[in-house]
């Protein structure tokens, strides 16, 4: 089957027209999505690897994709990037967790094949400077709707007390922080919003 048509798994056929992703779900199956996993865990609607192209979905098909904590196992970002451009619609919502680079978290997991900073995926965004200088780069074309900063209340590793700070002067405080200090930063969050047709 080529990846012209959505994948024909009966799992998948028994939730019907899905337009929402969960891509390496894990054990954090979500309701209203298609799961999306290397491994067959419970809940997990298609297995596949995500180190191979393409994935077996049509283009232009999800109106939303979530991706928390696996671009950084990832060893290509912009295959990635484009992939999930391609599966997406014109205006769809993608979000990207990540580990902050400048976090024991980044560099604490030898899973994790990179690190990202607030401006990585700068060169997807068409109206951002490195966007616009480096367009070369890729096809692949999203709006960088937000970022959200996750911060720790506690240093406590799975999670708990965590929370999600979009402030813009609280993020230029913790930006500036950061770039001397650790751990100020735990994750990023970005929210997308993909660009089939370029507004000029």
């Amino acid at each position: 089957m080529g990846h012209d048509d959505i994948i024909e798994d009966d799992s998948v056929k028994s939730k019907g027209a899905l337009t929402c992703l969960n891509v390496g779900c894990g054990n954090d199956i979500l309701d209203g999505y298609i799961n999306l996993d290397a491994v067959k865990l419970d809940g997990v609607d298609v297995v596949h690897d995500l180190t191979v192209f393409p994935w077996p979905f049509a283009d232009d098909y999800f109106e939303e994709i979530r991706m928390i904590n696996v671009l950084e196992h990832l060893p290509d970002t912009v295959k990635v990037m484009e992939e999930l451009w391609r599966i997406s619609k014109d205006g769809a919502s993608v979000v990207i967790r990540v580990p902050y680079w400048n976090c024991w978290q980044s560099i604490g997991d030898p899973t994790h094949l990179k690190s990202f900073h607030q401006r990585t995926l700068d060169c997807f965004d068409p109206s951002t400077k490195q966007g616009m200088e480096r367009s070369y780069y890729t096809k692949a074309r999203f709006k960088i709707n937000c970022i959200g900063y996750w911060v720790p209340l506690l240093p406590i590793e799975d999670g708990r007390g965590w929370f999600k700070v979009t402030n813009p002067v609280a993020k230029l405080f913790m930006t500036a922080l950061s770039t001397y200090l650790s751990n100020i930063i735990w994750g990023l969050e970005f929210e997308l919003i993909t660009l089939k047709h370029e507004r000029k």
